[in-house]
């Protein structure tokens, strides 16, 4: 400060202790002012007033290192043109910074300029807590999500942040100016980090750690990089970002609904790129670790209202069975994305995950054929959701519990992958186009191939005689020009009236 800087300074003793805080100055020449001082006080002084002999310098300087004085800083010229060495020993050896200003200064300059420091700093911090309390109240009133939260915690704090869940896996993070591999290895490193209360700083890691809601009902923690220690500013960020998440926990009907929303993300990139490298980052993050089995699975249950209550039940299977899963619902349906272990048999494996299901919410679930790699995950969450649209609309009692695969689904599966193929509706409007203004006629047609073999069977099913039916088979042949005893014709009018109901 340019107030010193004239005054012509030395450090003589702590020479590595000028870094601590000054809260304050005293100028005084009262040699027992030390059990006055508070700690971080700045003491100026001429030594007019100091004891002339070494028990009363040893006795100075002692007392105002345990007051815990910043400093001494003595005036030379008025008692002393150079300073005892005997004080400067005893300083050293105390730990008390120890200046000599060797041309004569203004005290009171000093004292103002270090008090405007102070207050500056003070109004700073003041301006600084005024934010962080705004930005936050104004994001809980709003009912702001985690994501608007945690961008608030990283522009405040421009660090990055990391929101966990109680079993240390990431639920979302952002990134600060320098990544360093923050979130590399997380739960493994997270699992390791205890702090006592509520918000704790860890020196091993540089975390600064404080907990999302109640012990009793915590959630999870928000977790923001301090490599270089948690100021009371920093502390301030995460204690009220940790406070609005839990506000908007209980504002959030979906208890797991910031899961759900990465889940979806995260199936919604490897559907449309599974190769990209951000993509596959963020799925190891998200619990799913790399060299597993991944079987995409498709669910849906008997009403749409289910769905949420489907999404919940897969992840509670998951936690059950100990296989990762994301899972999100897509349009009628729920999607998921199973890992299991390397060597493990896949279909025994998912399928116990779907009898769990189950247990929870009946559904009709289709999975697709195991993928190694993220690269493959889009073949193996399209496959299931394929198959899943060839299976009847609502879970039969022999369906709960059962998983669906494409060798179950036959020509069904077939056509399902080809529905959108213009050929395939040309083929079933060349084949059906005669009998669409004949709604009785196709309703034959459709008892006739789902009943091959039996015309008894046949007619009983519509409810009329077999007169009725050899009636309405002889009027079904002039229309197409063909004979429905003619194995080949039978199969294609079958194919058709499945390419239609796909």
């Amino acid at each position: 400060m340019p107030a010193v800087r004239s005054a012509d300074p030395e450090v003589l003793a702590g020479a590595d202790l000028l870094d601590q805080p000054v809260r304050w100055v005293h100028t005084t020449e009262l040699a027992d002012i030390g059990p006055l001082l508070r700690g971080g006080d700045l003491v100026l002084t001429t030594g007019i007033a100091l004891p002339d002999h070494t028990e009363g310098l040893a006795r100075f300087a002692s007392s105002l290192a345990e007051s815990g004085a910043a400093g001494l800083l003595v005036e030379l010229g008025r008692r002393w043109s150079a300073l005892p060495q005997e004080l400067v020993a005893h300083c050293e050896e105390r730990g008390l910074p120890l200046v000599a200003l060797r041309r004569e200064v203004r005290f009171a300059a000093v004292a103002q300029a270090v008090g405007e420091r102070l207050i500056a700093d003070q109004l700073a911090e003041l301006r600084a807590a005024e934010r962080v309390h705004d930005t936050f109240t104004e994001l809980s009133i709003g009912e702001a999500g985690p994501a608007e939260i945690l961008a608030a915690a990283q522009r405040l704090s421009g660090s990055a942040v990391v929101l966990e869940d109680e079993q240390h896996r990431i639920v979302d993070y952002l990134v600060g100016p320098a990544d360093d591999g923050f979130v590399e290895d997380w739960e493994r490193r997270s699992r390791t980090v205890r702090t006592t209360g509520r918000t704790g700083w860890d020196p091993s890691t540089g975390w600064l750690v404080t907990r999302v809601g109640r012990p009793e009902r915590g959630w999870g923690r928000l977790v923001i990089a301090a490599p270089a220690g948690a100021s009371a500013g920093l502390t301030a960020v995460a204690e009220r970002a940790a406070a609005a998440l839990a506000m908007h926990r209980l504002h959030d009907r979906t208890r797991d609904g910031q899961t759900r929303r990465v889940h979806h993300e995260l199936l919604a990139a490897l559907l449309a790129d599974p190769t990209d490298e951000e993509t596959r980052r963020r799925v190891e993050i998200a619990g799913l670790p790399a060299g597993r089995q991944l079987v995409g699975v498709a669910l849906r249950p008997p009403r749409p209202a289910q769905l949420d209550d489907l999404v919940a039940a897969c992840l509670r299977a998951a936690e059950v069975t100990h296989a990762p899963l994301l899972a999100s619902v897509f349009e009628s349906e729920v999607r998921g994305l199973v890992a299991l272990p390397p060597r493990a048999d896949a279909v025994r494996f998912v399928d116990r995950w779907a009898r769990e299901v189950a247990g929870r919410v009946p559904a009709v679930v289709a999975a697709g054929t195991p993928a190694t790699g993220l690269a493959s995950a889009d073949r193996t969450l399209q496959e299931a959701s394929q198959v899943l649209a060839a299976l009847p609309a609502l879970p039969t009692a022999d369906a709960v519990g059962g998983v669906r695969r494409l060798e179950d689904v036959h020509v069904r599966g077939l056509l399902t992958l080809l529905a959108d193929d213009p050929r395939v509706a040309a083929f079933v409007d060349r084949e059906l186009s005669a009998l669409r203004a004949e709604p009785e006629l196709f309703r034959t047609l459709r008892a006739l191939v789902e009943h091959p073999g039996s015309k008894a069977a046949a007619a009983a099913a519509l409810h009329v005689s077999r007169p009725v039916l050899y009636d309405r088979i002889a009027k079904i042949e002039r229309l197409l020009s063909v004979s429905l005893d003619d194995a080949e014709v039978r199969t294609s009018l079958h194919v058709a009236l499945l390419a239609e109901e796909v």
